[in-house]
């Protein structure tokens, strides 16, 4: 007697079921390096701004007579980009569950080389003054509808075409592209230091122009979304998929906000306002501290896939849990280590802040945040939730650096506590999407797929997603 899975209890994961293999699509590999690379590309960017903002443009965008006042300038232009997010967000995930997930990734990438490479061209407050700081602005708007969209296409074209027990491993490798991206664009920072001048800073913005190039290549050979196909092809492609996610699942993209926060917001104060407060300070020089962030990094590269990973053994929240309540503890250690201004202490600050606290929530969110929004609002659910989070961490190195005006590091500290607490609630109060249930029913399931259909017990039969969606309609009702 053929065995059978359980009823699964998560409506979300049964109506996967319905639209690819267990195994994954055949482009699996490609399509997971392929986002990755992308979204490499597209953090080079728009961090490299955030490493410019803290380094460069609080004296060559504004007026230099006071250094204080360029920096809150600088962080609030930084912030605008990460204001428009959620409009970018809107429009690509309205977009990717219209007309698919794969015009969104080619588009979003593509515009967003072209505002990054105007932003190396741009002039200086020496020489244009107010129009400066005006054109910033504009590309940086630029800049934040085109990341804004990446996002969504990138992780759920991987998580489409990923294995069901392995979604964690192959998403955390496209959210790897981050660190990576975070990682070239510090090099390029570093690299050019020596050209001093405005050189120092234009040109790793120049350089994007080769790194668009290659990306766009490389996304215009990716294969669709096979849930999407299949989608489109029966006719339930949403027709207005913002507004039913709106309607049907704000609670989970409260949650999902709510979690994206800690781990956004609190890169903004442990990384971004740290590399301002580290030259205000005179505690390190830039290229300490671009060579700490580097470090971390490199290692953030292999923790984001790590932890990913280990959300397939143990489940989506007990990780989340783990990095949000490491937040909360080291929220008062980072000050006091950065404050001693040794090197060494200047780069363990930086690997525990991003490496850890930041990256074991990334590579938790590329397989979390999909999972709980149904297949036709998918990209319009995640997206939102994962951008709205980007108004608060966008404008949070303006807040931290009032904050540190009126409270010293203290006030700082505090409010990357306070962030790591806010998802540490909100992990909470999300619903485990891989639990132990889930992955039982799956490893069923699976043995099903691959057992052995001819009477000698040969190859297994290829199946099609017809016949997974049988099986899964058959599974259901036993």
């Amino acid at each position: 007697m053929t065995e059978r899975p359980a009823p699964h209890p998560d409506p979300h994961l049964r109506e996967v079921a319905e639209w690819h293999p267990v195994d994954g699509t055949p482009t699996k590999k490609k399509v997971a390096v392929g986002c990755s690379i992308g979204a490499t590309i597209e953090t080079y960017d728009f961090i490299g701004f955030g490493t410019a903002a803290a380094l460069y443009f609080n004296d060559a965008f504004f007026p230099a007579n006071d250094p204080l006042s360029g920096t809150l300038l600088s962080f609030a232009t930084l912030g605008v980009g990460f204001a428009v997010r959620p409009l970018g967000g809107i429009i690509g995930g309205h977009l990717g569950d219209r007309i698919g997930r794969k015009p969104v990734l080619v588009g979003s990438l593509l515009l967003m080389g072209i505002a990054t490479v105007l932003i190396g061209l741009l002039p200086t407050y020496d020489q244009v003054g107010v129009w400066a700081p005006i054109l910033l602005v504009v590309v940086r708007v630029v800049q934040g509808l085109a990341f804004g969209a990446e996002w969504g296409g990138a992780i759920l074209m991987c998580f489409e075409h990923a294995p069901w027990r392995k979604r964690g491993l192959y998403t955390g490798i496209t959210q790897a592209g981050f660190p990576v991206g975070l990682l070239l664009a510090n090099l390029a920072f570093l690299a050019s230091v020596p050209l001093g001048g405005s050189w120092a800073w234009r040109v790793p913005f120049l350089l994007s122009a080769v790194l668009i190039v290659v990306g766009i290549l490389i996304r215009l050979k990716l294969e669709e979304s096979p849930e999407f196909e299949e989608l489109k092809q029966e006719g339930e492609v949403s027709k207005n998929p913002m507004l039913e996610v709106l309607r049907d699942d704000w609670r989970n993209v409260l949650r999902a906000f709510c979690l994206r926060i800690a781990e956004t917001a609190g890169y903004a104060v442990s990384v971004t306002f740290m590399l301002s407060y580290l030259v205000s300070e005179d505690l390190a020089e830039r290229p300490v501290s671009l060579t700490a962030l580097m470090v971390a990094a490199g290692i953030g590269i292999v923790a984001t896939v790590f932890f990913g990973a280990l959300t397939d053994r143990i489940g989506r929240r007990p990780v989340y849990l783990l990095g949000t309540a490491v937040m909360v503890l080291w929220a008062v250690p980072l000050f006091l280590l950065i404050n001693t201004g040794a090197a060494a202490a200047i780069v363990l600050t930086f690997v525990v802040s991003y490496a850890v606290c930041q990256n074991s929530l990334a590579g938790v969110q590329g397989a979390w945040f999909p999972e709980l929004f149904a297949a036709k609002t998918r990209t319009s659910g995640a997206s939102l939730a994962y951008q709205l989070s980007a108004v608060v961490s966008g404008f949070t190195p303006l807040i931290a650096t009032g904050l540190y005006a009126g409270f010293g590091w203290v006030g700082p500290a505090l409010l990357f506590g306070a962030y790591g607490l806010l998802g540490l609630v909100a992990a909470l109060g999300t619903p485990e999407t891989w639990g132990r249930a889930e992955r039982e029913a799956v490893d069923a399931l699976q043995r099903i797929t691959t057992a052995p259909t001819t009477p000698g017990g040969g190859a297994p039969t290829p199946r099609t997603a017809a016949d997974e969606r049988q099986l899964a309609t058959d599974s259901a009702t036993d």
